[in-house]
């Protein structure tokens, strides 16, 4: 009892108002995850450019190809995440967000280098490495940084680089493309990942290390490979075309087994690479459930709009990227909203409308055509916007206001594996649908470059023949969105269960039984 009190009063004290030391953290951990989400959201407006650039009208590539690029990178997201929260507690999350930071610029460098389109996927992965790590450390400096009376407005804060990339990505990847080329979507994250390092050293308060907690080998022996295995798996359905195909059902038959070894290991050891106990708390679990759902079928979809707009009506890259950015101008109206009232209100109350938003803002897209006109995507588009801004921080906040200190951690690695893993499974589902759906790959490629090579109509049948194809085109990207909404309704089951009464926040708490019991060195490290 006497270690249990001594504990507690060894938890951080939190102010109730956001002070300058806490938003200097935050604007360490803003750069960080922006530069991380941009390049997401630039990549997915080059997927068209890749095509054209990587091949030809000879050797086509297959949208399900250049989709690796995006998938290649959330795999080596998946794999990394594990090792996070140990790793955070080991080292430090100030020394471990510079390492990754580090990573991640070298690899856009590498990118930027690529010569062949294998070559840039192979390169993502390396990328991907360092911007695993970003997120999960964030959310633990600023989780940390806030306790759990201001973490609804901290991660409003969070959120901020989540508005700017699905506005600035595809406006700033347009431009790129247009006016430099492709290599510089990458190279961009030379001065901001530079700036960062600079600004974190100085800015991020030195964090005392947990040397004491033994890494888990057998448990990321089992988990980081059944992790890429099975979503290297899955993400090879688009290029295979079927789930039948020894690449695509022996890794994740292998993947999947590796990680049921890893659920059965993990409640042996005191300190399990990824502590499966914390499903313990039902409103974490509801977080996972919900969140997982809806990433899935709001990032998978989030892929198709840029490539409507370039490939089925013969947008430029940065026309395309300013008619997506109302998406992102509706969560920045309703996200600071919700990071308040997250804070005073169960999230029961609060994320159904979010999840209504995004149904409504959604419908119309399952009723896109070649023809729809622009004011009804880019009003749905903004209707989505508002929805996402009401459910995603929300969702996390949720997740974890009731964690303990020595929780965050290992809940931040818990949420951003389940997130990376629903971004993997909606882009590779999304991806195969809409590469089965399109017209035949070479007669589709002959279609995309006649916007800018008029003489191709008459080879394809003339005019006639290519409106039936471009109509084909957009039927595909229309029955695409329809999986993608009916994902989000059956979302609306989990998120009817979620609390509508205040939980009791328990951040800034001491530890639990269970943490007492098994961290008795913990309880008694001196002040």
């Amino acid at each position: 009892m006497a270690d249990t009190q001594h504990t507690a009063q060894q938890q951080p004290e939190y102010p109730e108002n956001i002070d300058a030391a806490v938003l200097k953290i935050a604007g360490v951990v803003i750069l960080g995850v922006i530069m991380s989400i941009l390049d997401i959201t630039v990549v997915n407006v080059a997927l068209p450019t890749f095509q054209e650039e990587f091949g030809s009208a000879r050797d086509p590539l297959a949208y399900s190809h250049v989709a690796w690029t995006v998938t290649a990178y959330t795999l080596a997201l998946a794999t990394v995440i594990p090792l996070t929260g140990w790793a955070a507690d080991r080292f430090g999350t100030k020394r471990l967000f510079i390492v990754a930071i580090t990573l991640f610029t070298a690899g856009s460098v590498l990118c930027a280098a690529a010569q062949e389109i294998n070559q840039l996927i192979a390169f993502r992965v390396l990328q991907g490495l360092g911007g695993g790590m970003i997120m999960p450390l964030g959310m633990t400096i600023m989780t940390r940084a806030a306790g759990p009376n201001r973490m609804g407005r901290l991660m409003a804060v969070l959120g901020i680089p989540m508005l700017l990339g699905p506005i600035l990505g595809p406006i700033i990847g347009g431009w790129l493309i247009e006016n430099a080329s492709w290599h510089w979507i990458f190279l961009i994250n030379l001065p901001i990942g530079l700036a960062t390092i600079v600004y974190a050293w100085l800015a991020l308060p030195g964090d005392r290390p947990e040397p004491s907690e033994s890494f888990d080998f057998l448990g990321m022996l089992l988990l980081s490979p059944g992790l890429a295995l099975f979503l290297f798996g899955v993400s090879s359905i688009p290029e295979k075309g079927t789930v039948a195909d020894p690449r695509v059902w022996v890794s994740m038959l292998v993947g999947a087994l590796l990680m049921l070894a890893f659920v059965w290991h993990s409640f042996r050891p005191a300190h399990p690479l990824l502590d499966l106990r914390l499903f313990r708390n039902r409103n974490l679990t509801l977080s996972v459930i919900v969140m997982f759902l809806f990433v899935a079928a709001f990032f998978g979809s989030l892929l198709l709009v840029p490539t409507y707009f370039q490939q089925v009506r013969g947008e430029s890259t940065l026309s395309a990227g300013l008619l997506v950015a109302p998406q992102g101008v509706g969560a920045m109206l309703t996200m600071p909203i919700a990071g308040r009232l997250v804070d005073r209100i169960p999230v029961g109350r609060i994320v159904p409308f979010g999840f209504l938003g995004i149904l409504v803002g959604m419908f119309p897209l399952t009723q896109i055509t070649s023809e729809t006109d622009y004011w009804k995507i880019v009003l749905a588009l903004f209707v989505m916007g508002l929805g996402m801004g009401a459910t995603m921080m929300p969702m996390f906040t949720a997740a974890l206001k009731t964690l303990s200190h020595q929780e965050v951690a290992r809940g931040t690695t818990l949420i951003n594996i389940n997130q990376q893993i629903g971004s993997s499974v909606g882009v590779a589902v999304m991806s195969v649908l809409l590469t089965n759906w399109l017209p035949p790959q070479r007669i589709w490629y002959a279609v995309v470059g006649s916007w800018d090579n008029p003489e191709i109509v008459p080879q394809l049948g003339g005019q006639r023949a290519v409106d039936a194809l471009l109509a084909d085109a957009g039927d595909a990207f229309a029955s695409t969105f329809w999986v993608a909404w009916a994902l989000l309704v059956v979302a609306l089951i989990p998120v009817a269960m979620l609390p509508r009464r205040r939980p009791a926040a328990v951040v800034a708490a001491g530890p639990t039984e269970a943490e007492v019991s098994e961290e008795p060195s913990e309880a008694r490290r001196p002040s």
